[in-house]
């Protein structure tokens, strides 16, 4: 038998000893294999134990960074088999081992044969280690995944001084990361229990119902409250099916689109819908839903919340409902609002109509008889007669009296824009329309419209306006939808329609749906005996303005009144009055009739003709210019555009008068 000779009986005790050790470390690393977290300080001291029975060593601690309090460094687990001083409860490095602490933070070990190797910064380590008799130190900091130190371990020679060997240094820092490993994972998991138990209390408090859907096998999972938003009995299995068999049909498809979608495209399933519970009420629920991909041990799933947003959904439909309401009333208010002067014009800018006449009371009489219908009035008179009162006063005594009246005046407006005023445009709908705008027949619904000199209506928009009359139905310009309206139409004319109809200007059909009630206002000379009683009562009304107070009238002044003619009837009446009160300085009232109008003798002639008359003189007066200041159209206070229309309408060419 061969003789062993020193150097092999060394090696193989060394390579005995590795073998007892990489075993041990083996048994060690299968002893925290799906450890319950519970169980990880035990263990940790059993191989803290073992380590120290295995490779001789007297002392071994485990120390631990705190994820609470940053900087700070604690002992968590000791193994000591031999006795020596008390260790205290609380072994916090930062007043023991400053020095050691602030290598470990750094990552850096401490590997000291002696103490007596330790610098001088390290004069309260080495007092500690001197407490407890140790003579080396090997301390290493332990992490996990290469990341941020988590905590440290450390060996101690007692008694004797320790030369640690390399070969004794790796099998450590083997043990540490076993060590590290099983304290990380318990970390985590408490982490993963602590964030489903808050996920859990939120679900519940916040009554969310929790689920995931099992793409391969097509089964629902879901918490309690989730099985009873969707109607599903506790312990029963939910399909995709089954799911999809809740939602109300309505929305079934995009319910279906959605899960797909997330599941194709990687997306977060987002969605409100409707659901209809097994014996339950609609009711409307919104889930949301990430896409968990697949892993060895999970197949591909879509995980979930689902809240009940009925009450919700019920608000936001009233609130909108609301709104839309505030809305409607708003814009009819801001359209309104623009009329209002108006309409206070109308009742106290221009007086109410006053006289006695036979003529007035006649007027009167049919107001009140037409008033209460909804029936299409046609009113005539002259220019200055009071059409708009009695329009204003049709309006007051009807059921539509709530409201405004709207007025438009057809001869004021460009043949180009009367359509947009009337029926509203959209954006874009012509050069300039940098806005949608709504006209006037959308402004007056539910009210009364007045179309005051109903005779200028171009005659391409008279079938519209027919339209309208026979079927409540308009679109705006621009835009192809139908729109619906509910107005009372006055129509006001200085002009006898039925000659327009005859001359082909004016058509027909519309006539006589306008023409259903007809009321002709009488001109002022028909009702010479009410002129005392206009002229008081706008004495009246203009003095108060002007804080002049009018006692009395001359009679040869009131008489001389009632003997003109009035053209311009109340309204140059009116005109004549406010004229003598700037020009009153006492408490009697000297007014006399325009002198350069004839009482008697002269040709009566049509209002075109006087029109035509007076354009011609002003014209002749401003050498033929239209346009500009001092031009014919600034005189006459028009747009050139509508002096240029009614020079067309009364026969004026403007060439032979030299127009610029």
């Amino acid at each position: 038998m061969p003789v062993m000779t020193p150097q092999a009986a060394v090696a193989s005790s060394n390579l005995e000893e590795r073998l007892r050790f990489e075993s041990m470390l083996s048994d060690l690393s299968s002893g925290f294999v799906n450890l319950e977290p519970e169980k990880v300080d035990g263990e940790i001291e059993n191989a803290q134990r073992r380590v120290c029975d295995c490779l001789g060593l007297d002392l071994a601690a485990l120390w631990q960074l705190s994820p609470e309090e940053p900087g700070v460094l604690r002992m968590t687990h000791l193994y000591r088999p031999i006795e020596g001083p008390a260790v205290p409860d609380d072994f916090d490095a930062r007043k023991f081992n400053p020095w050691t602490l602030e290598r470990i933070v750094m990552g850096e070990t401490v590997w000291l044969r002696s103490i007596s190797d330790a610098p001088q910064e390290a004069a309260t380590d080495c007092e500690t280690w001197r407490f407890f008799d140790i003579r080396s130190v090997f301390c290493f900091p332990f992490s996990t995944g290469g990341e941020s130190v988590i905590g440290a371990v450390s060996y101690h020679a007692v008694g004797e001084e320790c030369t640690w060997p390399d070969e004794i240094v790796h099998r450590l820092q083997l043990v540490a990361q076993i060590f590290a490993n099983a304290l990380q994972r318990r970390r985590t998991d408490a982490f993963l229990r602590e964030s489903e138990d808050r996920l859990q209390l939120a679900a519940e408090s916040a009554e969310i119902g929790m689920w995931a859907l099992d793409i391969v096998e097509q089964k629902f999972w879901a918490n309690e409250r989730g099985r009873e938003i969707f109607g599903f009995e506790p312990s029963s299995e939910v399909t995709m099916e089954r799911f999809l068999e809740a939602v109300h049909h309505t929305c079934r498809e995009n319910v279906n689109d959605e899960i797909r979608r997330s599941v194709e495209e990687g997306l977060p399933v987002d969605i409100e819908y409707k659901i209809v519970p097994v014996g339950g009420d609609e009711r409307w629920v919104h889930s949301y839903g990430r896409l968990q991909a697949a892993s060895e041990v999970r197949p591909v799933r879509l995980l979930g919340a689902t809240v009940d947003v009925t009450d919700r959904k019920a608000a936001e439909v009233e609130l909108q409902r609301s709104f839309a309401e505030v809305q409607s009333l708003k814009r009819r208010l801001e359209l309104e609002n623009a009329y209002l002067k108006r309409e206070h014009s109308l009742r106290h800018g221009s007086g109410r109509i006053v006289g006695e006449s036979p003529a007035i009371m006649e007027v009167l009489e049919l107001i009140e008889q037409v008033a209460p219908t909804g029936t299409t009035v046609l009113v005539e008179g002259e220019t200055g007669t009071g059409k708009e009162l009695v329009a204003q006063r049709i309006h007051e005594l009807s059921e539509r009296n709530d409201r405004p009246l709207v007025t438009v005046n057809c001869a004021a407006l460009p043949s180009t824009l009367v359509e947009s005023e009337l029926f509203g445009r959209e954006k874009g709908a012509y050069t300039g329309a940098i806005s949608r705008e709504s006209g006037r027949f959308e402004i007056a619904d539910g009210a009364t419209l007045m179309l005051d000199e109903i005779a200028e209506l171009p005659f391409d928009l008279q079938s519209k306006l027919l339209r309208v009359l026979e079927e409540g139905q308009f679109e705006r310009v621009g835009s192809p939808k139908t729109r619906t309206t509910d107005i009372r139409v006055i129509a006001a004319t200085n002009r006898n329609l039925e000659v327009e109809v005859e001359a082909g200007r004016f058509r027909r059909d519309l006539f006589f749906r306008l023409a259903v009630f007809p009321i002709r206002v009488p001109p002022l000379r028909e009702r010479r005996g009410d002129v005392p009683l206009l002229v008081w009562s706008m004495v009246q009304e203009l003095g108060a303005g002007m804080n002049k107070a009018v006692e009395d009238i001359r009679r040869r002044d009131m008489d001389a009144l009632q003997r003109y003619d009035w053209p311009g009837n109340v309204r140059e009446l009116r005109n004549v009055v406010e004229r003598a009160l700037i020009l009153c300085t006492g408490p009697t009232l000297s007014i006399r009739p325009p002198a350069s109008k004839s009482t008697g003798g002269e040709v009566a002639m049509t209002l075109d003709e006087a029109q035509r008359r007076h354009i011609l003189k002003v014209l002749e007066s401003t050498g033929g210019k239209i346009r500009g200041d001092g031009g014919a159209a600034d005189v006459l206070g028009l747009k050139p555009s509508t002096l240029r229309s009614r020079m067309q309408r009364l026969g004026i060419d403007p060439k032979e008068l030299g127009d610029e």
